[in-house]
């Protein structure tokens, strides 16, 4: 894991959202100041590989570096860290997390409805794998176009907060496709980085 930016301090709950952020919109950040009661830190989690996409769109300095800009103009509810990881999975992630945060420190991931479900149906190669995972993780799920009803087995290890629906239509995709079409995007990212996202993707 290599720290863009990081946080003082040793967080008992790190608030972990791992993403392309290609680019940052404002629903990430909304995420964050949802879940601001139940986590101590947030971290901004980039990976260089994507266990499902592929690397299209700008590069992994240009994305820190938005994030970096619109986590400092945001007035987030909690200290923030940035850093990207080698691997994309969650159970990279958080293993790549324990030596920086320490053996006691709890990794929540942030996601949406839609993320969860993915997330949790993925194929890891043999049954019941995720759930072993969450041993040394737990979810905190956001409904996006919907409530997410996590599977009996899990329910211990995921936790659902609260959410504006406001960012239920806000995507990277959406702000990179009205880009590309010349169309209304600005309202979908945090104001600091409207320029950087303006020559990026134009």
């Amino acid at each position: 894991m290599e720290f863009f930016r990081r946080a003082a301090g040793h967080p008992a709950k790190l608030g972990i959202l791992a993403g392309t952020f290609n680019p940052p919109t404002r629903a990430h950040f909304g995420l964050v100041r949802a879940a601001g009661t139940a986590i101590d830190e947030i971290l901004f989690a980039l990976p260089k590989v994507f266990p499902h996409k592929r690397y299209v769109g700008a590069g992994v300095e240009t994305r820190l570096n938005m994030l970096n800009l619109a986590a400092e103009a945001a007035e987030l509810p909690v200290p923030w860290s940035i850093a990207s990881t080698e691997r994309g999975l969650f159970i990279d992630i958080a293993r790549e997390c324990r030596e920086p945060y320490g053996p006691h420190c709890r990794f929540l991931f942030l996601c949406g409805r839609d993320a969860a479900d993915r997330i949790v149906t993925w194929d890891y190669g043999q049954p019941g794998a995720f759930r072993e995972m969450l041993q040394e993780f737990e979810l905190l799920v956001f409904p996006r176009q919907g409530v997410y009803k996590p599977p009996v087995e899990i329910r211990d290890r995921v936790h659902s907060l609260p959410l504006d629906s406001g960012f239920d239509a806000i995507s990277s995709t959406k702000v990179r496709g009205r880009v590309a079409k010349g169309g209304h995007w600005e309202h979908l990212v945090p104001p600091a980085i409207e320029g950087l996202v303006r020559s990026t993707y134009k």
